[in-house]
């Protein structure tokens, strides 16, 4: 056993292996500029790893040996940034650039004064770091912005990453909290030997740099992350105990002093001078030691851009000066037609596989189907893909000195590729659609939008629930909402009886929304909210308006002849035809407002006076309160012996009681839908 001498020497030795090994770590991933080889690296690390292992009491968050944590993740745990992790707005020319300048300059004076500084845009994964007392105790990824995921056993392997700051002695005095904000990535020579040694393997090698190094980040494994050859670069202070620099020049000097490894920066005292830098930049992006898809430009003083705002999640104080797209040709060997979620029909390209800024394209689109006419692009052209950053590929044009004559000229389709029915296409639009409710390629979509809040708002049917019943085949259109039972909702994962029953209940109690409502949840192209309540108050029911002439409906105020001609249409189609008479089956066929009083509704509650107590899920006071007068019934506020029903919703108040022990009936909101309905 050791005496209290060897121990303090031991212990005295631990302190400096990790001062050297740190330093080291320092000047070969920070500086490139290492001091020692590799051999001798080694070495001090494996001297190190046998004193923690002897002594594990002594191993501190800041030791190289603590790079790569114990174990896999299970998940990744939700980290809450101090402040937001804004996007950049783009430009893509000087013109774009100018433009932006013009803009803030209106908006505060003093840009006419400011100086800029440069920055490559690094094409890897944002990250946030996290430091407390000068330890690195957390580390995210950009998330939404808001939210990230904590990757802080991945990013301790990377070896750039400090773990404790300053990194050298004599450095400035780290705040309390630091959070500072910068991008991972594999630069290009490490990606290539990565793939060479991957290669030389018999394995899978990797596309581009950008998504190996996001990939490797989100790894459940650290041990995985670590075999990485990832590094990073340090922009930005997110959040700060201590007063932080006034400038991005100072911010970079004050992170550099730290031990951080930061971006290049190029002062400009002007905004010419600053689009003249991008320009520069973009001449030598080839010379770059990793990808980066553009210049980063930003006013030098800080406070006076965060004073300027922000649009949307883009700061006004900076803007991302991209890099020209990248531009192959390859063949053009057919053309596919894709049905979008609100009908509109969209044409692709299926290339010869071809490989542009590392990625393997094999489609692109093609806009839309007046663009493959107005471009005259044939099957079996040759033509030109451009790829701008992480945007979907598109097709330029053909090359038409190429062509040899065996090209083949594309015709549109007549009929609708998912459903068979007629598509439809305005003189004047470019868009072509497939109107059909019922059409699978749309079906999601359209349910999605008939429960929504503006629709038939039925509460707890989002879109993992639309996709549940539609992958179930339990549901073909709209309609078939309303002969839902409840074995059908409990043959679902996640459901189970109280679930079903609530949503069984929000789906009864939309029967009684009104007309307007109706009409825009039938996802009727063009006609949205407004318009809807327009045409309710012309029409008393479904079947008026199914039977209403493109002449009736083009007299009405804000119709125009395309959307008089889109409501037509669609009442023409069978298979809408059939979804009417479903929705007319279920009970879901309201009268219009501003007639309804002229005509003739059961009066089921006629002499009855009913009770409302508690929360109602599915409707409003008013609506429920609607319901039941346009039946004949009386609502009344208090329950006495002559009441004929209590309403009960969730969280009921005194009223059940009495009503208890009055022995007056007591209906939930799903039994007086149904009641009332029959």
């Amino acid at each position: 056993m050791e005496n209290t001498q060897n121990l303090e020497e031991v212990h005295q030795r631990l302190e400096e292996l990790r001062d050297e090994i740190n330093f080291h770590i320092y000047r070969y991933h920070v500086l490139d500029s290492p001091v020692i080889s590799d051999y001798e690296y080694d070495r001090l690390l494996t001297e190190l790893n046998q004193i923690e292992a002897e002594h594990p009491e002594w191993i501190k968050p800041d030791s190289p040996t603590q790079r790569v944590g114990p174990k896999p993740a299970e998940k990744f745990v939700k980290v809450q940034h101090p402040a937001p992790i804004l996007s950049l707005a783009n430009a893509f020319d000087t013109e774009d650039v100018q433009a932006w300048y013009n803009r803030i300059l209106k908006l505060d004076d003093r840009v006419a004064q400011a100086d800029f500084v440069i920055q490559p845009k690094i094409d890897g994964l944002t990250v946030v770091l996290h430091y407390q007392d000068g330890y690195f105790v957390q580390g995210a990824t950009r998330g939404d912005g808001i939210v990230g995921e904590g990757i802080t056993s991945n990013l301790k392997t990377i070896r750039s990453l400090p773990l404790k700051v300053p990194v050298l002695a004599g450095g400035p005095t780290p705040p309390t909290r630091l959070v500072v904000r910068g991008e991972a990535f594999i630069s290009i020579k490490e990606f290539e030997a990565l793939n060479r040694r991957l290669e030389e393997a018999g394995e899978k090698t990797y596309l581009n740099p950008r998504n190996t190094a996001a990939g490797s980040l989100r790894q459940l494994d650290p041990s995985l992350t670590a075999t990485r050859p990832l590094t990073m670069l340090i922009y930005q202070i997110v959040d700060s105990t201590s007063p932080m620099p006034a400038s991005e020049l100072d911010t970079l000097a004050y992170l550099r002093d730290l031990g951080f490894p930061v971006v290049e920066d190029i002062y400009c005292q002007d905004i010419e001078a600053a689009i003249e830098a991008s320009e520069a930049l973009t001449r030598r992006r080839d010379n770059l030691t990793y990808e980066a898809d553009g210049a980063v430009i930003k006013i030098n003083d800080i406070m006076l851009a965060v004073e300027l705002g922000v649009v949307g999640k883009d700061p006004r104080g900076s803007i991302a000066f991209k890099f020209p797209a990248l531009e192959v040709t390859t063949e053009l060997l057919d053309i596919g037609v894709n049905v979008g979620r609100t009908g509109v029909l969209t044409p692709f390209a299926i290339l010869e596989p071809v490989n542009i800024g590392g990625v393997i394209v094999k489609q692109a689109t093609l806009h839309n189907l007046d663009y493959i006419a107005d471009k005259d692009i044939r099957i079996g052209d040759r033509v030109a893909v451009k790829r701008a950053g992480d945007v979907i590929p598109y097709v330029i044009g053909p090359i038409k000195d190429l062509r040899s004559g065996d090209e083949r000229i594309f015709e549109p389709p007549h009929l609708c590729p998912s459903c068979d029915q007629p598509i439809e296409h305005f003189e004047g639009e470019v868009a072509y659609y497939c109107v059909n409710a019922s059409c699978p390629a749309q079906l999601i979509r359209n349910l999605e939008h008939f429960v929504s809040r503006g629709a038939m708002d039925i509460v707890g049917l989002g879109i993992k629930i639309v996709q549940q019943l539609v992958m179930g085949d339990l549901v073909h259109d709209v309609a078939d909402l309303y002969t839902l039972h409840r074995d059908d909702l409990l043959s679902l994962e996640g459901f189970a009886e109280k679930k079903a029953d609530n949503l069984l209940r929000s789906i009864n109690a939309s029967k009684i929304r009104s007309l307007a409502r109706l009409i825009n949840a039938l996802g009727i192209r063009g006609v949205g909210e407004v318009m809807a309540g327009d045409i309710a108050m012309a029409y008393i029911d479904l079947d008026s308006l199914s039977r209403a002439k493109f002449e009736d409906l083009i007299a009405l105020e804000g119709i125009g002849p395309n959307i008089a001609q889109a409501v037509v249409d669609w009442f023409e189609q069978p298979a809408n035809q059939q979804v009417l008479a479903k929705l007319h089956k279920a009970g879901v066929w309201p009268i219009a407002e501003s007639v309804s009083s002229e005509i003739e509704i059961p009066q089921i509650f006629n002499g009855m006076t009913i009770v409302l107590t508690g929360t109602l899920e599915g409707f409003s006071r008013q609506e429920i309160k609607k319901f039941i007068e346009d039946r004949g019934g009386k609502v009344s506020s208090s329950v006495s012996r002559k009441t004929s029903y209590l309403v009960l919703g969730e969280s009921p108040g005194s009223k059940l009681n009495k009503a208890q022990s009055l022995g007056v009936p007591i209906l939930d909101e799903k039994e007086l839908i149904v009641l009332g309905s029959e």
